[in-house]
């Protein structure tokens, strides 16, 4: 189908913006540049495979689960292996039994959309005059500790030591002779 450069360059436009627009959550718009991009390749081909398949995942997000589920079966056929296995998986995919799900298991997520347009608002009418940053006081440097005197450190013996080996030795011989015995 794109015999002339120009319809192919157009094709592969309309399928970057079909893919960043379903990356992007806009599903619908990316059904349109998609379609309009498979209309402009060959389907036959490696890249028009490659725009069925994400033709095909857009169809589904879009909530088009027949037309996906249709798309899926022609590339089941195609000429290109990669195209025919991913069409499998998919078909696979589309054709699934639904699982029932209970409320309690999903987390509602908030529709963040006009967020953003609601904080510009907010800070315009809740802007507090400017006023300079405040100087906090800078903290004062710790003094370096004084060294030790080695003078008037203890260094006699307090025969702890001496103590605690006589202890372990005990014990040691009350086990070897109890446990001989």
């Amino acid at each position: 189908m794109a015999a002339n450069p120009e319809a192919l360059e157009r094709a592969r436009a309309l399928f970057q913006a079909g893919k960043q627009n379903f990356e992007s959550g806009r599903y619908r718009e990316s059904v349109d540049c998609l379609e309009k991009s498979a209309a402009l390749v060959e389907r036959g081909g490696k890249l028009g495979g490659e725009v069925q398949i994400w033709l095909v995942t857009a169809y589904e997000a879009a909530g088009q689960t027949d037309m996906a589920i249709a798309l899926c079966e022609q590339l089941v056929r195609h000429p290109d292996v990669k195209t025919r296995k991913q069409s499998r998986r998919l078909q696979t995919i589309l054709t699934a039994p639904r699982l029932r799900t209970r409320p309690e298991w999903l987390t509602q997520i908030p529709d963040l959309g006009g967020l953003e347009a609601a904080n510009a608002e907010d800070q315009k009418s809740y802007a507090a005059p400017s006023r300079p940053p405040s100087s906090r006081p800078k903290p004062r440097p710790k003094p370096d500790p004084e060294p030790l005197d080695l003078s008037q450190v203890n260094t006699k013996d307090n025969s702890f030591v001496w103590i605690s080996l006589g202890a372990i030795a005990l014990i040691v011989a009350g086990l070897l002779w109890f446990g001989y015995a």
